[in-house]
């Protein structure tokens, strides 16, 4: 009980010191560029509650998903396929490594001179950073699999869609949600680069807009927006992956 309540406590002291810090530090240096939380709250639902809602927030939300599920989807089934044959992996393992290394960024221009500015050219670039956490997640976690369960489903004829939905993928579920995850946060990343290389509208748009203006308030408000979106993003996903890995968290908690 103590615990539980230290905890708590920790964790709302810790942001109410690093607000009222925040203020503190912002009345003294009365610097432009930074701000007091009071402002930033302050301009937050006139600059983002708006128009900008459908207009920029909305559309940004969107690419973010849309990029997302398309790196779920290809990374997950090539995974299964490459993670199952052991040739094929050790032929392509270098290929991934090698693309993985490259950072996500730098194929902007590149992406913008085939799609051009647009949804396109974003979808591809947030799609392309989140494939690879969620590929070589999986193809680990295929190869994890106990040979008993595959040599179990062979014996007893299970094949094709069968025994990859049935067998395969609960079991390679851990490190595939695990990838996901990691994916989720290099998504909203991607999606606030892609937007302030080329977009005309979204939210990395508008920072880079108010920061060129020397619109510091508003620019601050956007940075709070995304760090919202992201607490929101990762209680969705925890809320999901609950319900996925039911049974293997319930397992790792018989074992503690």
């Amino acid at each position: 009980m103590r615990t539980a309540l230290r905890w708590t406590a920790t964790t709302f002291l810790v942001p109410v010191v690093i607000l009222a810090v925040w203020t503190i530090a912002a009345e003294i240096s009365q610097s432009m560029f930074w701000p007091s939380p009071v402002r930033i709250i302050g301009a937050f639902p006139g600059t983002w509650l708006e128009g900008r809602l459908v207009d920029d927030v909305v559309p940004s939300l969107l690419r973010l998903l849309l990029g997302y599920v398309c790196a779920l989807v290809i990374g997950v089934l090539l995974g299964l396929v490459v993670g199952s044959l052991r040739r094929l992996r050790m032929f392509l393992e270098p290929v991934f490594e090698f693309f993985r290394a490259i950072p996500p960024p730098v194929l902007v221009p590149i992406v913008l001179l085939i799609t051009g500015i647009g949804t396109n050219m974003q979808v591809t670039v947030i799609a392309f950073g989140c494939l690879w956490p969620i590929l070589i997640n999986t193809i680990e976690g295929v190869r994890g699999i106990d040979m008993t369960q595959l040599d179990t489903a062979r014996s007893y004829r299970v094949k094709g869609p069968l025994r990859t939905f049935g067998i395969m993928i609960p079991a390679a579920s851990p490190k595939i949600v695990t990838g996901a995850r990691q994916a989720l946060s290099v998504g909203i990343i991607m999606m606030v680069i892609s937007e302030m290389f080329a977009s005309t509208n979204g939210i990395g748009f508008n920072v880079i807009q108010f920061q060129r203006l020397f619109q510091f308030t508003p620019m601050w408000t956007g940075i709070v927006l995304l760090g919202i979106i992201g607490v929101l993003a990762n209680a969705l996903f925890k809320l999901v992956e609950g319900r996925v890995l039911r049974w293997y968290l319930g397992m790792q908690a018989q074992e503690r």
